[in-house]
């Protein structure tokens, strides 16, 4: 049998794992109540954004911003996401154990990011990148939606979760500092919503060892 999957190609094998699984209720109900609460911060996050938009105040000047012109990274700041959570979402498929951990995780980063978002109201910086109003990314962002980075935090978290995978680790890594690049180089972040991003998102993950016990453990010793 184990043959068998191996010959697989790796989205094929990445399904078998996940139905070999589904026998595990307790991991079964553990997904379910993490995929509950990610839409529940997803929800939350929505009104933080929309509140933090309508409150904002005047831009400010920045070290970095204000001294590179802007640039049209429209297709990585909307597509590089989805492309990233789609090689997530087989590697979770492929590893179903890490799927209540990491959802829970991404579901605390949304619920800490719209708590900051509703604590100081900076307005986008003056030259920042029109995104295309029609475009999807608009229901996950807006312009008040900036301290800090999900473009930057959320690869670095993924990057911690999967912290023991080597090439998995870096890949995340490199995601990270791309769309922190990217974001910098179409003036939609300031650098410090860039640059805090590493460390309030370590912090998270820290948090989600302690609330998120049972799930951190059933993949503490996965290799």
């Amino acid at each position: 049998m184990t043959t068998i999957v191996q010959s697989l190609s790796f989205p094929r094998r990445a399904w078998v794992h996940a139905t070999n699984h589904i026998r595990d209720k307790d991991l079964v109900i553990a997904s379910i109540i993490a995929i509950i609460l990610l839409c529940a911060s997803l929800y939350v996050s929505y009104f933080a954004s929309i509140y933090a938009t309508k409150n904002a105040s005047n831009s400010v000047t920045d070290i970095i911003l204000s001294n590179i012109p802007v640039m049209d990274v429209d297709s990585a700041f909307i597509y590089g996401p989805f492309v990233m959570w789609a090689v997530v979402t087989v590697l979770l498929l492929y590893r179903p154990k890490f799927l209540p951990f990491t959802v829970k995780s991404i579901s605390l980063f949304i619920l800490v990011r719209a708590f900051f978002l509703i604590l100081t109201h900076i307005g986008p910086f003056p030259t920042q990148l029109v995104i295309d109003q029609d475009s999807i990314v608009n229901f996950f962002t807006s312009d008040g939606d900036l301290f800090f980075s999900a473009h930057t935090g959320l690869p670095f978290l993924m990057a911690l979760v999967f912290w023991k995978y080597r090439a998995w680790r870096y890949i995340f890594i490199f995601t990270s500092i791309f769309f922190g690049a990217v974001v910098l180089l179409g003036h939609l972040h300031y650098t410090i919503d860039v640059a805090g991003a590493f460390f309030i998102t370590y912090s998270i993950y820290r948090l989600a060892q302690l609330a998120f016990p049972k799930d951190f453990e059933r993949v503490r010793h996965l290799q």
